[in-house]
């Protein structure tokens, strides 16, 4: 063999001897046979089983009570709940120990409890707060038929229109019954969402209108007249109810023009003029 090849052998081999070697270690396991090993007991066979997180093998949120999930499903447990009650007539107020007893969440624990009581209950806008206790916060405190009808009625003056039905169902215990008893003092009309909008019905307002000038209203075409033709027709025959519905035109105030010249002063003592003698030369004379 050649000898440079041998050489270049020998260097080879001595720079592989210096380099260090990591050791191998067999393969442990495969995941199936950890899998099988670490797999957790059923439910219905006897013994305990290592890593499970619940005796059913579902998965329990109780578990993790630092979640916010968990957290904001409580609240909205105990809002659903008070909406409930308030809706069935109990309007009187409960404490924190009433409401996690009656929801059935007495399990939760310390820090939720205390994020119920300094941020969440007190921040949220439909809970409201009583000498320590909760109650449900409706739109409208309604109380009965006449405190309903006197709201409508409120509405209508003001110009305000209607009430959602949702609204009145949330304030209002019975609302249905209510509604049904005011009978033909309300109108319910349905908007194209589906949602239903309540109306009072003033009768005072309503007018006897022939049905021959209903006709002649419905028959008429006023869509090529502007409001100016029509208020001119309107005079022509002697009708002038729509001066009161134009602008009015207010005239401007003139502003007061600038003085002009020098300031003129109020002088006093005129009547003294020719009396009054000036001594100041005289008595800087010498003596």
């Amino acid at each position: 063999m050649d000898a440079a090849l041998l050489k270049e052998r020998e260097a080879f081999r001595k720079r592989a001897l210096a380099q260090p070697v990591i050791e191998k270690r067999s393969k442990p396991a495969s995941s199936s046979q950890q899998a099988k090993r670490k797999k957790p007991l059923s439910a219905g066979t006897h013994g305990h089983g290592h890593g499970s997180g619940s005796t059913t093998g579902g998965f329990n949120y109780k578990m993790m009570q630092g979640s916010s999930k968990y957290k904001f499903g409580v609240l909205a447990k105990i809002v659903d709940y008070m909406k409930q009650r308030h809706q069935e007539g109990n309007t009187f107020p409960l404490s924190i120990e009433e409401i996690l007893d009656e929801t059935k969440q007495l399990d939760i624990g310390a820090k939720q409890k205390m994020w119920l009581i300094n941020e969440a209950l007190p921040n949220n806008p439909k809970i409201g707060m009583e000498d320590g206790k909760y109650f449900y916060k409706a739109t409208f405190v309604l109380r009965s038929r006449k405190s309903l009808e006197r709201l409508l009625k409120k509405h209508d003056q003001q110009g305000l229109g209607g009430i959602m039905m949702d609204d009145i169902q949330e304030s209002l215990p019975n609302y249905e019954k209510c509604i049904e008893t005011l009978g033909d003092l309300v109108i319910i009309i349905t908007r194209p969402d589906k949602k239903k909008v309540v109306f009072f019905n003033d009768k005072s307002a309503q007018l006897n209108i022939d049905e021959e000038i209903k006709e002649l209203w419905n028959t008429t075409a006023v869509d090529s007249i502007d409001e100016a033709k029509i208020e001119e027709h309107l005079r022509k025959q002697g009708i002038f109810s729509m001066e009161d519905l134009s602008l009015k035109h207010v005239p401007q105030r003139k502003k007061r023009a600038g003085r002009r010249g020098p300031r003129k002063f109020k002088t006093h003592n005129d009547h003294l003029a020719g009396v009054l003698q000036d001594y100041s030369q005289e008595s800087s004379k010498p003596s």
